[in-house]
């Protein structure tokens, strides 16, 4: 029987049940998150014989940043061992891994919706929409279980703001019961801001543009982060405490430690107390 998706702990990549597909399907071009360029479909370099990257210790001191803080969702399983049923895209035809690396980022967009949809059944002032969303989610789930044509023919952007309409309801509830004036921050260009101890307690930053801004000691608790861009931003001793649609690739493309508090939806990346020398 096909996974089910009812658990966020399924929601995240298991490369030991993959094939490798990040590290084919994906195109990356050389830049401060990869040291050179790959096109679509063609294998990583680093990608070895096992669908095992040789240098997974040191992506970050090779200039691999961008494959740190890369999360497929658990769509690399789902493809690799549901829609192609375990057939490894090295040993069958070229079409049907044209088809495995189609599928791939669908997959993914499904998937990643699917944290979404699970987080916001976990909010407890979303519960006016529980019903609608618990619909939502089994349609994008079953949505993940199609075929490799059916999903080449799904049209994902018109779902994703199918499901946005629900998400963007559920945060207007979640932060409804935030004392104050609430900031509405929501796609802002905030690259490299001064926001040092700024007051943004359940302020919406869906789709915020953050890189290199400087949250220090922030409180950013019961803020929406759906979308918004945390390369190289600062978050240490930032108070994100019920903060919600919060990723951990966010997380891990940010810089954080010992003192940020996080939500418990998401883990500390293991690289900030790297960074900190602990």
């Amino acid at each position: 029987m096909p996974e089910q998706i009812s658990e966020r702990g399924a929601l995240s990549g298991d490369c030991a049940r993959c094939f490798g597909l990040c590290c084919v399907a994906l195109p990356f071009a050389a830049s401060a998150d990869f040291a050179v360029d790959k096109p679509a479909g063609k294998p990583c370099a680093n990608l070895g014989g096992d669908h095992r990257c040789g240098i997974h210790a040191e992506l970050r001191q090779k200039g691999f940043n961008g494959c740190t803080v890369y999360d497929c969702f658990g769509a690399g399983q789902k493809v690799s061992q549901v829609t192609f049923g375990g057939r490894d895209w090295r040993s069958g035809s070229r079409e049907d891994a044209r088809r495995m690396f189609d599928a791939f980022p669908v997959v993914r967009q499904l998937h990643e919706l699917l944290w979404y949809l699970a987080e916001a059944l976990g909010l407890a002032a979303a519960r006016p929409v529980h019903a609608d969303l618990r619909a939502a989610l089994r349609k994008t789930e079953l949505l993940s279980l199609g075929t490799p044509g059916e999903l080449a023919a799904l049209d994902v952007a018109a779902h994703r703001q199918e499901v946005n309409v629900l998400l963007l309801r559920t945060s207007e509830l979640a932060r409804a019961g935030v004392r104050g004036k609430k900031k509405d921050r929501r796609g802002a260009d905030l690259m490299g801001a001064r926001l040092r101890g700024a007051d943004l307690r359940g302020a919406s930053l869906r789709g915020a543009c953050l890189i290199a801004a400087d949250l220090t000691g922030a409180d950013l608790r019961d803020a929406d982060l759906i979308g918004a861009d945390l390369r190289d931003t600062d978050l240490r001793d930032a108070d994100l405490t019920g903060a919600f649609f919060l990723t951990r690739p966010q997380l891990d493309a940010a810089r954080g430690n010992a003192g940020t508090r996080l939500p418990a939806s998401v883990t500390r990346p293991v690289h900030w107390a790297a960074a900190a020398g602990l």
